[in-house]
């Protein structure tokens, strides 16, 4: 599958104003909103789930010693907390298939030799 440019908040912004009729100003101000909504929830320690689509949560580093690729010195990484992203079973056949559907019509054609 060809890299693609990444997409923008504001590329969605344009692409939902003209779905939905809605200004660029109050479709930002949406979308800000609702990731407000998930950070808020992150902190509050919540798992944020979109049915279909996936679950937000937070996972737990623990401390841990790596090497510097330039240095070669050992350094401690601090533990810590990040966020994750687990796509749903539904949006990860959804893209298996779409990607399935692009590869086999790229695909050429094989000739039997006759």
């Amino acid at each position: 599958m060809a890299e693609k440019a990444n997409i923008t908040k504001k590329d969605i912004v344009e692409d939902i104003s003209l779905r939905t009729g809605l200004t660029q100003v109050e479709t930002k101000t949406i979308i800000e909103k609702f990731l407000d909504a998930l950070v808020k929830g992150l902190l509050q320690g919540s798992n944020i789930e979109i049915r279909g689509f996936g679950r937000f949560k937070l996972k737990e580093r623990k401390e841990r010693t790596a090497r510097n690729p330039r240095t070669g010195e050992i350094v401690t990484i601090n533990a810590g907390t990040k966020p994750v992203f687990e796509a749903s079973k539904e949006l990860i056949k959804s893209l298996n298939e779409v990607v399935a559907a692009a590869e086999a019509a790229a695909a050429p054609i094989e000739s039997d030799g006759k």
